[in-house]
């Protein structure tokens, strides 16, 4: 979505919106310190923008996220082909093999990828109510914040807490990482 809405701005598919991109980013070169608040009070107001078109009802299965409906017989013949092959001879099972190892681990790493890119969206699309709600008003509380506060404190409290002793750890995931983790993914209407 966010490479649609640079490319679209790179082609002046919205001669408005480009143009107030434009003075944006000017205004953001000028004033450096307005960088981190303006990201964040963007995305709140993205957040209340699509607080109209909410989903009303609960997400339900969807056959179509998983391709199920879509399946050839040539996939089928060779899914449920016995292992190894009983096809043709030992350099197609071998290139087969490799093939489906190589495919297998690339669709967990994009699968994750996208995972991720799609519990980022859930945070702005309203999915779910309750964790939007939490996060469009972080994004408020941190752009007030941000503009209030110099950034020279807000990198030196943020690198005090990362070099933090190890008394002061926790084993557990942190709040933030946790909350994003149970947002809701695409993949959890899957069949």
């Amino acid at each position: 979505a966010v490479g649609n809405w640079f490319r679209d701005i790179c082609m002046w598919k919205n001669p408005v919106t480009t143009i107030l991109v434009h003075i944006l980013y000017l205004i953001l070169i000028w004033y450096p310190e307005l960088i981190l608040p303006t990201i964040f009070l963007y995305m709140f107001l993205i957040g209340i923008w699509h607080f109209r078109f909410r989903p009303r009802h609960p997400p339900h299965m969807d056959t179509r996220i998983s391709h199920a409906d879509i399946v050839h017989s040539d996939e089928l013949d060779e899914e449920f082909d016995t292992f190894p092959t009983s096809k043709s001879s030992d350099i197609v099972r071998m290139r087969y093999d490799r093939l489906r190892s190589v495919a297998g681990r690339l669709q967990t790493v994009v699968g994750d990828m996208a995972t991720q890119g799609e519990r980022f969206q859930a945070l702005l699309s309203w999915r779910d109510p309750r964790a939007t709600a939490i996060f469009v008003l972080f994004c408020l509380i941190a752009a007030i914040v941000l503009y209030v506060t110099p950034f020279q404190v807000i990198a030196v409290l943020f690198g005090i807490y990362v070099l933090r002793h190890p008394r002061f750890r926790h084993k557990l995931p942190s709040v933030p990482l946790n909350f994003f983790r149970r947002l809701p993914a695409r993949s959890d209407s899957m069949l």
